[in-house]
C-alpha cells in the first residue's frame, strides 16, 4: 500500500492521502518513501480485518480496525474517497453500515473496468459479487448506477448498456431477465444510456457495449475465469519462448511486441473495484494487488473524487427513480461535464 501511494502521488500533485492502519509501522514505511513527507496523515488503528474474519464479526466488532478508520473517514468528509486491499465481504459490510445505501437503492454493487476493445481500452461490468443474487429492479439500478459510472470513469458521454444473457434472443434467459430486459429498455432514456439489448459473454471485452449488467454471482465468476486465462495465455507464451534456443531468439526480436501485449492484457492496469449505490466512494484494490495495481486503484478513486462522482451518481439515482411527470430526461448537465477537481483526500 505504501509502495503504491508512493508510486501514484507523483501523477496527483492535488491530492493528500490519510493512511490508516498501525502508526508505528506506517511512520517507519512512510519514512522511507521520497516525496510522501508533508502530504500523508496517519491515522492510528490498533486491529486489522484479516481475509478470514467473517463480516457479520467485523459489523459487530469492527471499531478500532485499519479498515473501519478508513470507512469512518469517507463517513466524516474527512476524505472524499477510500482505497482498501482487504477483505471484499467485511468491507462492503462495514461501507455499508458507515455509509448506508443511497435512497431508492436495494442494493449495492461492485463495478470493475474490462479490457475491451473500445477506443478507451476499458468497459464497465458489474455486479462483481457484492449479493450473489439479483433481480429485475436491481438489475435496472445496476443499468442506471454503470451508466453514471462509464460517464464519469470512462468519460463517456452517452454509455450503451448490454443484460448479459445466455443469448442476444429475446426469448432466452430466466424470468427476473425477461423483465429487466423491459425495465431497462424503458428507462434508458430516464437514465442517459443506450440499451442495446441482450449480450453474451463473448461481448465483453468486445466494442459493441460499454456496460455490461449482470448479477454478482455471474460477474464474480467471470471477472476469476478472466483474470486466470489472463495468467495462462501469460504462462504458455513463457514457456513456449523458453522452450529451446530458437524460440528465446524468437522471443528476443519480438521483445517490443510481446511487451505492449503484456501491458494491454496486465490486470493491474484495470485494478480497483468501485462500490456503487452507498453514500461515498469506496475503491477494493485486489487483494494480492502489488504496488502498480494499488496505485492504479489510487488514481481511479483520486479521477472519481474530482470529477464529483458521488453527488452525480446521488442525483442520477433520485431522478431517475422518480416518477416521471413530462415523460422526459437525459444526463444532467452536472454530470456529462466532468470536473478537473481540486484538492482530494484518499
Amino acid at each position: 500500500m505504501v509502495a503504491g501511494l508512493a508510486l501514484s502521488i507523483r501523477e496527483l500533485p492535488d491530492a493528500d492521502f490519510l493512511l490508516h492502519g498501525n502508526e508505528e509501522e506506517l511512520a517507519r514505511l512512510v519514512a522511507q518513501e521520497a516525496g510522501l513527507a508533508g502530504r500523508v496523515t496517519l491515522c492510528h488503528a490498533d486491529r486489522v480485518v484479516t481475509m478470514q474474519d467473517k463480516p457479520s464479526q467485523v459489523m459487530r466488532h469492527g471499531e478500532g480496525t485499519s479498515m473501519w478508520s478508513c470507512i469512518e473517514s469517507v463517513k466524516q468528509g474527512a476524505a472524499t474517497a477510500a482505497v482498501s486491499c482487504g477483505n471484499t465481504g467485511a468491507l462492503m459490510a462495514l461501507s455499508m453500515i458507515r455509509l448506508r445505501r443511497l435512497p431508492g437503492i436495494n442494493r449495492p454493487a461492485i463495478a470493475s473496468l474490462w479490457p475491451s476493445r473500445n477506443p478507451g481500452g476499458f468497459n464497465v461490468m458489474l455486479d462483481m459479487g457484492a449479493d450473489v443474487k439479483a433481480e429485475a429492479n436491481d438489475l435496472l439500478q445496476f443499468a442506471m448506477m454503470g451508466a453514471s459510472y462509464a460517464r464519469n470513469g470512462l468519460r463517456l458521454a452517452r454509455p450503451r448498456v448490454g443484460l448479459l444473457n445466455v443469448g442476444t434472443e429475446e426469448h432466452k434467459g430466466r424470468a427476473e431477465l425477461k423483465e429487466a430486459h423491459e425495465l431497462v429498455a424503458q428507462s434508458a432514456e430516464a437514465g442517459g444510456f443506450d440499451y442495446v439489448g441482450f449480450v453474451e459473454g463473448s461481448d465483453i471485452p468486445s466494442d459493441r457495449v460499454d456496460v455490461i449488467v449482470t448479477d454478482g454471482f455471474t460477474g464474480n465468476v467471470a471477472l476469476k475465469t478472466g483474470e486466470g486465462t489472463a495468467k495462462l495465455i501469460s504462462d504458455f507464451l513463457r514457456e513456449e519462448f523458453n522452450a529451446s534456443v530458437f524460440s528465446r531468439l524468437a522471443a528476443l526480436f519480438a521483445l517490443s511486441t510481446l511487451r505492449r501485449l503484456q501491458k494491454r492484457m496486465d490486470p493491474r492496469r484495470a485494478n480497483g473495484g468501485v462500490f456503487l449505490g452507498l453514500n461515498g466512494t469506496v475503491i477494493k484494490s485486489h487483494g494480492s494487488a502489488d504496488a502498480t495495481g494499488v496505485a492504479a486503484a489510487i488514481r481511479l478513486a483520486h479521477q472519481l473524487a474530482a470529477a464529483g462522482f458521488q453527488e452525480r451518481l446521488a442525483a442520477r439515482v433520485a431522478s431517475a427513480m422518480r416518477p416521471r411527470q413530462d415523460g422526459t430526461d437525459g444526463a444532467t448537465p452536472s454530470e456529462t461535464a466532468v470536473g478537473t477537481g481540486g484538492g482530494t483526500k484518499e
